[in-house]
Parts: C-alpha cells; structure tokens; sequence
C-alpha cells in the first residue's frame, strides 16, 4: 500500500479570500442552506466572496499573506446589509442574498486583494452576495428563493479571511486580517 503522498512547495494550493457573516445571521444561514440540502452546507461557512477558489504555488503562500496584510492596511471597515434573494440562473444554479448595503466596500477590498501576487482575470464581473443554495434542484432553488426573500441582516465588515480548500472541498481559515485603513468619511469631506 502506498504512503499518502505529502504536500510540497511545489504543490498548488486553493485558497479563497472572504468575508465572514457573523453570528447570530451565519449560523441561521448555515442552518438554512443544509435544509435545502446543499452538500456544500458543512464545508463552507456563509460569506460575501471576495476571490474565489484560486490556484496557487503553495511557495508563494508568504507573499500572498504579506499582500493580503497590505491590503487590510489600507482598507477600511464598513457596514454591510443584507436583504432579499436573487438568484444566477439559468447561467449558474445558484440563489444567494443581496448585499444592498456596502457594495462600494465590497468592490474595493476585491480590487486591492485581485492585484499583485493574486492578479487574475474573473470568469464573471465581481457581485458581492450571500450564496444560500448552489447546484440543487430547481424546486430547492425555488424553495431557497421564496423562504429567504424576507431575510434581512446588517453588520459591520471589520476583517476577511484567507482560507485554503482541501481535497474533500473543506475549508480551513488560513489568517484572519482586520481592516485597518482609515475610513474616508463623508462624501463632502473627501478630497479627490
């Protein structure tokens, strides 16, 4: 019987980047998606993705850290509301939360992170949301987006998180980086 075979620097790693819905709204989310049976429920908490599932040298790991570091540096936390159901299809058979509050926040922190060492090109424009169902069947899609349409939730997006899937599609949170930079305060105050 062979040995299991260990990773090397050698060996590519995923590793995604995300912000956290925090309890109590997570935990309700993470109940809901099990209930409509998302085989992905128990590997994946409920999070806004900001790089999704991403290949890299597991050698570059440090620099990929140090630039997520930097980016936490120069962005600032802001508020995020969730609200309502949307949903991908027929391109993707996915439902998922609005985020109606905080886009802007969204937007930038996914710019900073998609550049340097994590330059790459998006398959799809950049939609922050709240996946709640992914790859079920249509009538748990549309049980998803008629039980949820009232969900609401606000918080405070004050860190993100750099994960790294295993083989089994399990997550493990890497580092977590809170957002440091200084916010820019009223439109009126801003110079541009």
């Amino acid at each position: 019987m062979a040995e299991p075979k260990s990773a090397t620097v050698r060996d590519p790693l995923v590793v995604g980047v995300a912000i956290s819905v925090p309890p109590p709204w997570g935990e309700q989310l993470a109940q809901a998606r099990t209930r409509f049976t998302d085989s992905t429920a128990s590997a994946v908490t409920p999070h806004i993705t900001v790089l999704a599932p991403t290949l890299v040298p597991a050698w570059q790991l440090d620099s990929v850290q140090a630039h997520l570091a930097r980016v936490a540096q120069d962005c600032p936390a802001f508020d995020v509301r969730l609200r309502g159901t949307a949903t991908f299809r027929p391109v993707s058979p996915v439902v998922f939360l609005s985020v109606v509050e905080g886009i802007s926040g969204c937007e930038r922190l996914e710019r900073l992170v998609r550049s340097g060492v994590l330059l790459r090109r998006r398959p799809f424009p950049f939609h922050p949301h709240v996946t709640v169902a992914h790859d079920v069947s249509d009538q748990l899609l549309d049980e998803a987006y008629v039980s949820l349409d009232d969900f609401s939730a606000r918080f405070r997006a004050e860190s993100f998180t750099l994960s790294s899937q295993d083989g089994s599609g399990c997550w493990t949170v890497l580092a977590d980086y809170p957002l440091r930079g200084a916010s820019l305060g009223p439109a009126r105050n801003r110079r541009d």
